[in-house]
């Protein structure tokens, strides 16, 4: 169907509308990579370079089988969303995202740094995981886990593809840790070219800010990002055996997010984690590691079906999801994607791209001649030669 005043056809086409609609640095802090952006351009490049073979006179059911299951959770299609920080593109953030991931069938990855309250979250979409870093003590990190426990997470997220990094070879925007008067006045002519922005959060009776209540205790004042984020900073990383702690302490389904070599697949398998997710953090991280999908049929090949491996990083269309099933992957999880839609829409536009990726695996499937996400095979991708990354052991 053609865009119209309250769809967009693409992707690229809602990232179009979320740029025309925020503040300069918001926008450029949602769709910046580090550095030179390398990473993050492969991420999405690649997908181009993977071909597709089609096949004719398949007989294939008009009905095609998209459902699948991730750390026990039944979703609709091979999708789910990636957790992302504060989002303040829109001033109902995580919930509206949880609202449309909700009517779409799929689970939600909630962020340890969202601007929403988990309990909020959960009541909307109880298909949800929720995502922690390394941060402080063991026994903060635990006190974290038992409120997402108590309010109904279903799995953890252990996103580990984060180190630190801030770099923009053209210039990181300047994100306050609150809105005050000083900052208001420096953001207001950004802010004043993108008033429909702002005015959704007016009639709230709010201001944009970058608290992060979900990484104390319930009750307790919420820190700003940047306090948290520097906490995170201040921790050691983990080793294998504090992430085992960690699988054990949450006692529930876990993903290991940010693996890469199929040496760390392995040692995901060995602590007892039940799904990985293959990332480079969207390109937020080490600039020039490959994209992603570079490296999954290395980490697939070293753990085969001994846990569930995710994709995530690059995903724009239906048929680049089909690619990575094709390729071994369980689901994806977008990010980039579904910020540009919160942006440009709210929950409508979440629901747009989730609905775009939905008809394009759909419309993939039929080309290839295939009834269900089930039956697609390795072969049914062209990977050219020296596409796939496999590290050196």
């Amino acid at each position: 169907m053609a865009s119209t005043s309250t769809w967009f056809e693409s992707v690229a086409e809602a990232r179009r509308l979320a740029e025309r609609r925020l503040p300069s640095s918001v926008f450029q802090a949602l769709h910046a990579g580090s550095e030179s952006g390398g990473t993050l351009g492969d991420n999405v490049a690649a997908f181009g370079e993977l071909g597709l073979i089609p096949r004719v006179a398949t007989g294939v059911s008009p009905q095609r089988g998209l459902a699948t299951t991730v750390m026990g959770q039944e979703i609709s299609m091979p999708v789910l969303i990636s957790p992302t920080g504060v989002q303040a593109v829109h001033p109902d953030g995580e919930v509206a995202v949880a609202r449309a991931a909700a009517g779409a069938g799929v689970a939600m990855g909630l962020g340890s740094f969202a601007s929403k309250p988990i309990e909020e979250v959960v009541a909307v979409n109880p298909s949800l995981f929720f995502q922690v870093y390394w941060m402080g003590s063991r026994e903060q990190m635990e006190t974290v886990m038992q409120r997402a426990r108590a309010a109904g997470a279903r799995g953890l997220i252990v996103t580990l593809d984060w180190t630190f990094t801030h770099r923009r070879d053209w210039g990181s925007p300047a994100i306050p840790e609150r809105i005050d008067l000083g900052v208001a006045a420096k953001m207001a002519p950004q802010v004043l070219r993108r008033p429909r922005w702002l005015g959704a959060y007016l009639r709230q009776r709010r201001l944009p800010d970058l608290t992060v209540p979900n990484v104390v205790p319930v009750g307790e004042a919420a820190p700003g990002f940047f306090t948290a984020y520097g906490e995170w900073m201040m921790t050691p990383q983990p080793s294998w055996s504090d992430l085992a702690w960690l699988c054990e302490t949450w006692g529930g389904p876990t993903m290991i997010k940010g693996i890469y070599h199929p040496e760390d697949a392995r040692q995901a398998v060995a602590i007892g984690a039940d799904a990985i997710s293959v990332s480079n953090h969207g390109g937020n991280n080490l600039d020039s590691t490959p994209a992603a999908i570079r490296a999954l049929p290395g980490v697939v090949d070293a753990v085969g079906d001994e846990i569930e491996v995710m994709l995530d990083g690059g995903i724009r269309r239906g048929s680049d999801v089909v690619k990575a099933v094709a390729l071994g992957a369980r689901a994806v999880m977008i990010g980039r994607a579904y910020l540009w839609g919160l942006a440009a829409r709210g929950e409508a536009g979440v629901a747009n791209v989730l609905e775009i990726l939905r008809a394009g695996i759909e419309e993939t499937l039929l080309g290839l001649g295939r009834d269900s996400i089930a039956d697609l095979r390795p072969e049914d991708v062209l990977v050219p030669d020296g596409f796939t990354v496999v590290p050196p052991s």
